[in-house]
């Protein structure tokens, strides 16, 4: 059984050059977010990008996740900073992730 489920939707208008898309998250925490193929691989211009989404979803998640760990050792951190880059690259003509690396900064006790 899921611990959690989470959804989100993009609608997308237009060509992929010219065109724009709107995503909007079940939560409502980020109400609807813009993102375009110019923020994906050029300029951001306040808008977001699938990368930036996963990075943000990559360290948010490790965050919890090495939380969880130091505490199993009595180790509670005071504080975690994760910065995640994810880098998208052409593989085999298509736009691709092809990888995602962490930035660790801990204050453990």
């Amino acid at each position: 059984m899921a611990i959690a489920i989470r959804r989100a939707q993009t609608t997308w208008e237009g060509p992929l050059a010219s065109g724009t898309g709107l995503i909007r998250m079940d939560s409502g925490a980020a109400g609807e977010l813009a993102v375009t193929w110019a923020s994906r691989t050029d300029r951001a211009d306040g808008k977001t990008s699938p990368e930036e989404l996963a990075a943000a979803a990559h360290s948010a998640c490790y965050a919890m996740a090495l939380a969880l760990r130091l505490g199993e050792h009595k180790a509670v951190p005071e504080r975690l900073a994760i910065t995640a880059t994810v880098i998208l690259d052409e593989s085999g003509g298509v736009p691709t992730i092809v990888s995602s690396h962490l930035e660790v900064t801990a204050r453990v006790p």
